[in-house]
């Protein structure tokens, strides 16, 4: 999430745009959100979000990447799509497995930790994204949050089938998978 703090920088010394530019940009990213938004409420299963995961985790750090080194706004932009919807394909499934799959008297403790630890480890990201954007640059800075995107992809797709054992037998219990 880093991406959305460096984004003015990105703007104006990379695409050499101001204020319409980093607008632009960023409602680039919310279409891209839009659009797997739209996706995921037309789901009627939460069968297969599991793979969704690192799948759009990789897509959004691909998009990261590529975003590093464009120097065109149309590109820019194009890219900006991909990354928003990436990163809300990739929290919601996280997000929905999470809510299914937590018994119902423990899902409101479980869900303040989870935000807790998403909205509350964002200031100390945005943080070392500004520490290193100023001693490697901004373009090169999104893209090392690009590739620890796609590596964090990798690492939880090898643990997917040990996820999907434990998570089985909750989907049974609750109907949504025949034993």
């Amino acid at each position: 999430m880093p991406y959305t703090v460096l984004m003015p920088v990105f703007a104006k010394t990379i695409l050499h745009g101001g204020s319409h530019t980093f607008g632009f940009l960023m409602g680039a990213s919310g279409i891209g959100a839009l659009i797997g938004a739209i996706y995921m409420a037309s789901r009627k299963s939460v069968l297969g979000l599991i793979k969704m995961v690192p799948l759009f985790a990789a897509v959004f750090g691909l998009g990261l990447i590529l975003f590093s080194f464009s120097h065109l706004f149309l590109i820019s932009m194009a890219l900006m799509v991909v990354i928003g919807l990436g990163m809300l394909m990739q929290m919601t499934s996280s997000n929905t497995i999470l809510q299914t799959i937590v018994d119902d008297d423990k899902r409101g403790r479980v869900m303040s930790f989870y935000t807790m630890a998403f909205m509350g480890t964002a200031p100390f990201g945005s943080l070392l994204a500004g520490m290193l954007a100023s001693k490697i640059g901004v373009a090169n800075t999104i893209m090392i949050g690009g590739a620890s995107c796609i590596l964090g992809a990798i690492v939880f797709a090898k643990e997917l089938p040990k996820l999907k054992k434990m998570i089985r037998p909750i989907y049974i219990r609750l109907g949504i998978l025949k034993n």
